[in-house]
């Protein structure tokens, strides 16, 4: 994931300011992420569970995130595309429905742990980390595709 976002970032810099500071936001999400799932390079980072601190801090750079997308990206990208008289069919029926249900996965996560406390009582952490990581690399796929077809187009404008 990580080197799939330094790839994205290098591809499409300076397309867009939203664009590059919603890329960089991605990038720490991503490192968070490998941080409390203890992936390559941070797999020694804890001995068992991260902290439950590192979890509530991860949460909320998750949500920032998955609404940064929705609400700045994604808005953004569709009136670039309107204004240019392109479609959006291919978003709204294809890529949309399938980022959505990532979102969900994303918000149930951030449900279950944005206020843990102890993370003593977290049987199914590793389950759940693991589902919003496939989450996540669906995600990102989806969301590549997205710019990607707009950058084809020329729509995406600095």
């Amino acid at each position: 994931m990580l080197r799939r976002n330094k790839a994205a970032k290098e591809q499409w810099a300076g397309l867009h300011q939203a664009l590059d500071r919603w890329l960089e936001e991605r990038q720490e999400l991503l490192v968070r992420y490998c941080q409390i799932a203890s992936l390559p390079p941070y797999d020694k980072h804890w001995e068992q569970l991260p902290p439950a601190q590192e979890i509530r801090a991860f949460c909320e750079i998750l949500v920032d995130y998955i609404s940064a997308g929705h609400f700045e990206l994604y808005d953004h990208i569709l009136e670039e595309a309107n204004a240019h008289n392109q479609s959006t069919a291919e978003f709204s029926d294809k890529i949309y429905p399938q980022i959505h249900t990532t979102t969900e996965t994303a918000l149930d996560f951030h449900d279950t742990y944005a206020e843990v406390c102890d993370t003593d009582t977290l049987p199914n952490f590793t389950r759940d980390i693991s589902s919003l990581g496939e989450a996540l690399q669906t995600r990102l796929e989806l969301e590549d595709q997205l710019i990607q077809m707009l950058a084809e187009k020329d729509v995406v404008e600095n």
